[in-house]
């Protein structure tokens, strides 16, 4: 082998690395991994209408966080819920709750100054005056609100993250990603 096919051959290697190096950094990424799954529930199971869209975003939204539930609210220019979707709840336990949680506590917090929460215990806030009959049980809450068109239209949270480790500023930066994607179906679709 010539000097010249050596050194094109390791010219070719070195390539080859840099690529996979990058390939594997991207795969890393929580965001990307999160487009990701979201693209391939929308592949596996094309939404019919936004209801069906935003349910792949609070699904994706609970499986990258770990959370025991996830849920998506949208609300109208009042502040009323008008949309409601669940992740991780079964038919019966969503069926027992008399309507969607308005959000007059600490979810209503968020949607009113926009700002994310974290609480490590959503039943010692200040302004928690306790779950409606049949509401199951939840303690650390992490939510971010979801923006359509300038406004604050929603938010996306999830509770009670699997295993012993808290939620942390990465599932916050899974939960912008989505809430954002949200945002662009709310302002697209919404009803």
């Amino acid at each position: 082998m010539s000097t010249g096919q050596r050194a094109l051959q390791r010219d070719l290697a070195r390539r080859i690395e840099a690529e996979v190096a990058a390939r594997r950094r991207i795969e890393r990424d929580l965001e990307y991994r999160a487009l990701r799954m979201l693209a391939g529930r929308n592949r596996e199971q094309p939404p019919r209408n936004p209801t069906d869209a935003l349910q792949h975003v609070v699904d994706t939204a609970r499986e990258m966080t770990h959370a025991t539930y996830g849920a998506l609210a949208v609300t109208g220019t009042n502040d009323y819920v008008e949309g409601f979707i669940v992740s991780g709840m079964d038919e019966k336990a969503l069926a027992a709750l008399k309507g969607p949680p308005q959000g007059h506590g600490p979810l209503g917090q968020m949607r009113q100054d926009g700002l994310a929460v974290h609480f490590t215990d959503v039943s010692v806030h200040e302004k928690a005056f306790g779950f409606p009959p049949r509401h199951p049980s939840m303690k650390e809450l992490l939510g971010v609100p979801i923006i359509a068109a300038g406004e604050i239209r929603g938010a996306l949270y999830v509770t009670d993250r699997r295993g012993k480790r808290p939620f942390d500023a990465e599932d916050e930066s899974v939960l912008r990603l989505l809430a954002h994607h949200a945002g662009l179906v709310i302002a697209a679709s919404w009803y």
